[in-house]
Formats: structure tokens, sequence, C-alpha cells
């Protein structure tokens, strides 16, 4: 039987989501409205607001019908994550889309800047609200540990979409690289979806230690590519003259500043693994 729960709605969190179906919703329709172009840049920032809005419009329905708690997955770890990840889609789109359709005279295109701009506040103000304070019994992905396991793999995967295979294919440095890369989208992919599912309890280690060492690890690897990258890409392989406003040398830049980016992350991830404790309550 489905009971209506009108609290989701009035509650500040349930203000937010209908504020972030609202602005995501703008953004794509005035967007579409100028019909469709077949850039990639475009595709991804229409992909953004149209699955942020799907998902957004979801969880309201779930929370509204109570059908959530039905659900076998852990739903406050499953909302988390997904208000990190479409703060962190958002805030690409509102940066990507300007950048390369927007014009002073372009008022749809301003419109639309704008709207996924105000998208973007309003998600990273939900993650804000569901976080989870020290000391606060909660799940996993709503403590700062867990919000960073879905930075590292989002960052991990912008650098997925900027290699390109004549990249590395000759070099086994570049190679090395794009395995750490590999390997360390595979554990946080890996902890989220456990968390998500609520099968931590499969892991054949405390969960904690196995977090602290993956990160420990994840630290020691990134440092290797935070050198070698840059190292043999760059080393006599100036950028070309009368290179374009999408010059593939550029993605070479992109990668090494998202390695020294997700460097960063995990050597936070791994401060923070290292002094909290976790209680996951649906383990």
């Amino acid at each position: 039987m489905v009971t209506l729960n009108l609290g989701t709605l009035a509650a500040p969190v349930g203000i937010v989501r209908l504020l972030q179906v609202v602005f995501t919703c703008i953004s794509f329709s005035l967007v579409a409205s100028l019909g469709h172009n077949d850039f990639s840049y475009w595709t991804w920032c229409m992909f953004t607001w149209c699955f942020c809005f799907c998902i957004t419009l979801l969880i309201l329905f779930l929370e509204f019908t109570s059908l959530n708690a039905r659900l076998p997955i852990s739903w406050n770890d499953f909302t988390t994550a997904f208000a990190m990840l479409a703060t962190l889609m958002v805030l690409a789109a509102s940066v990507i889309y300007p950048y390369f359709f927007a014009c002073s005279s372009c008022g749809r295109q301003i419109g639309a800047t704008v709207t996924s701009c105000l998208a973007f506040i309003l998600y990273a103000t939900e993650v804000g609200l569901t976080r989870a304070k020290p000391g606060e019994i909660s799940g996993f992905l709503s403590t700062v540990p867990g919000l960073l396991k879905v930075l590292e793999a989002f960052v991990a995967c912008i650098i997925f979409i900027s290699l390109k295979s004549d990249h590395y294919s000759a070099l086994p440095g570049l190679q090395w690289c794009v395995a750490v890369y590999s390997v360390c989208f595979i554990f946080a992919l890996l902890i989220i979806v456990f968390t998500i599912s609520s099968l931590l309890t499969l892991f054949p280690a405390p969960f904690d230690k196995l977090l602290t060492g993956g990160n420990v690890l994840a630290v020691l690897m990134y440092l290797t590519a935070v050198v070698v990258w840059p190292l043999y890409s760059f080393q006599n392989n100036p950028r070309p003259q009368g290179c374009s406003h999408l010059c593939p040398w550029d993605d070479l830049v992109v990668v090494a500043c998202m390695t020294a980016f997700n460097l960063i992350a995990y050597i936070v991830d791994t401060a923070y693994s290292m002094r909290l404790v976790f209680f996951t309550s649906s383990v």
C-alpha cells in the first residue's frame, strides 16, 4: 500500500530538490528550443540536465509515496552520492556550455547558463544538508570520505574522456598512468556500488582498514602518474603552432591537471579515512 508523505516536499531538502527539477528543466528546455547540435559538448550538457532532472524527479516521487523504504538499497547513501555527482556534472555543464555556445547577444543561451548555475548551487546545497557531521551515525557516502569517492570517480571519468589511444599506445610510461587511473577508478566505483547496495559485509577485511589501505595505495600510484604523465607527454612536444580551439594537444593538459587534482583528493581522502570512524546503519 502506498502512503503519501507530504512532509518530504515541505522539508528543506525537499524544497531544494523541487527547485532543482525546475531549473534543470528550464536549462534543457531553453537549449532544446535552439535546435539540435551534433557537437559532443552540447550532447554532454543536455545529458547532464536531463539526467539530473529525471533522477531528482524520481527521488521526489519515491520519497513522496514512501516507496523508497521498500528498495533494497541504502537510500541515504544513494541520494547523497547522486547529489554529489549531480553537483559535479552540473558544474561542468555550467562552465562548458557558455564557453562554447553562449555570446553577449544570445539570450536563451545566457538564460540556460544562469539556470544551470542556480541548479549547481542547489545541488551543492543538498550535499551540505545531507552530509553527515563528524561523530554522526550515517551511511558512508554521507561522510566527507564518501563524497570524495564520488569526486575521485568523476575526475577519473574526465580523464578517460580526454584520453586518446594514440596518446599512450607507444609509451610504456603513459600506459602505466592509464593503468593507475583504471585501477583507482574501479576501486572507487566498487566502494560506491557496494555501499549503496548494502553489501559492505562481503569485503574480506574490515571496511575502514580496507578503505585506508586502498587510499594509501592510490596516493602512491597517483604520485607516480603526476610525474610520469607530464614527463612523457610534454617532453619535446610543445603545443603545435596555430593549434585550434579544440587542439588534441590540449587533452594532454586536461589529463595532467585532472591527475594532479585527483592526487589532492586522494590525499585528503586518506587523511579523513585515517581519523574518522564510520557507522553504516544499513549493514
